[in-house]
């Protein structure tokens, strides 16, 4: 991507609360007060979040299904030197949420593009979820129907970093039905549901206790979701599959060809498989 700014305005990717407007940063609220125009997800909530800011701005709808045509509109834009806000309905732009196409055309134009960061339902929910949150992988929302729901889900059970998705009050019970059968009921998970709002909810318990918590209340099926779940334990490297591996190796490679390429496959280390292979071969 080009690093050399152009003459014109800038895009400021700004983030919003995603429950509690207490949660507006001072900074965001200065760059909506200044910016010429403001590209929001839904113009109707934002427009209630800067009235609640005293704020009164022009407002363009960038969403899902109008990203192509707008984003030129805004470029164009920014080539006259004004400057846009970008924000979504709520939380940081982008995750999970319109904007990817604009902020990569805008730096592809060489228009300066610069983060105004605050509220996220992933970090929030991560970082009360007492999950480790060192190494993660965000999934966002899962696909919408049954069986692409669940082929996503079977590409990540074995993955050994917290996961973490989102998800719609009319899809949350299929989608912990599919987590529970396909990740394991026993994997430690967090349920959190309207984060910062008045009616938060955080449960913690193994993946197949949610579904009956979830169903205890019909209040606890509303509202939006984030769901975090621990990371698969990591398998030990299995020793009689090593020695089988690399038997049929060393009928073909040498020793140390064949430890490297034993290693490849069953993940053990090649040091401990080379002293192996020595012990085969002798």
């Amino acid at each position: 991507m080009n690093d050399i700014v152009a003459e014109g305005g800038t895009l400021y990717v700004v983030a919003t609360p995603i429950g509690n407007l207490a949660d507006i940063g001072a900074r965001a609220v200065e760059v909506l007060g200044r910016v010429d125009l403001v590209a929001a997800e839904d113009t109707r909530h934002t427009a209630a979040l800067l009235a609640h800011l005293g704020l009164k701005k022009r407002l363009l709808s960038l969403h899902t299904y109008n990203e192509s045509s707008r984003t030129g509109v805004i470029l164009e834009r920014l080539a006259n030197g004004e400057s846009v806000a970008l924000v979504s309905d709520a939380g940081t732009p982008l995750i999970s949420d319109p904007g990817f196409p604009l902020v990569r055309a805008a730096r592809e134009a060489g228009f300066r593009v610069t983060p105004v960061p605050g509220a996220s339902a992933l970090v929030a929910a991560l970082s009360v979820s007492g999950l480790p949150c060192d190494r993660f992988v965000f999934e966002g929302f899962l696909p919408a129907r049954g069986a692409a729901r669940r082929a996503r889900l079977e590409t990540l059970r074995n993955e050994p970093r917290t996961l973490v998705f989102y998800e719609s009050p009319h899809r949350i019970e299929a989608a912990l039905a599919d987590m529970v059968e396909i990740i394991g009921g026993g994997r430690e998970a967090v349920l959190l549901r309207e984060l910062t709002k008045t009616f938060e909810q955080i449960h913690a318990a193994p993946l197949e206790a949610m579904p009956q918590w979830l169903a205890g209340d019909p209040d606890r099926r509303r509202g939006e979701f984030v769901i975090v779940v621990a990371g698969a334990e990591a398998v030990a490297p299995d020793a009689e599959r090593q020695r089988e591996v690399l038997t049929v190796l060393l009928e073909y490679l040498r020793v140390k060809d064949a430890a490297a390429a034993a290693a490849r496959l069953t993940g053990a280390s090649r040091r401990d498989l080379y002293q192996l292979a020595l012990k085969l071969k002798g």
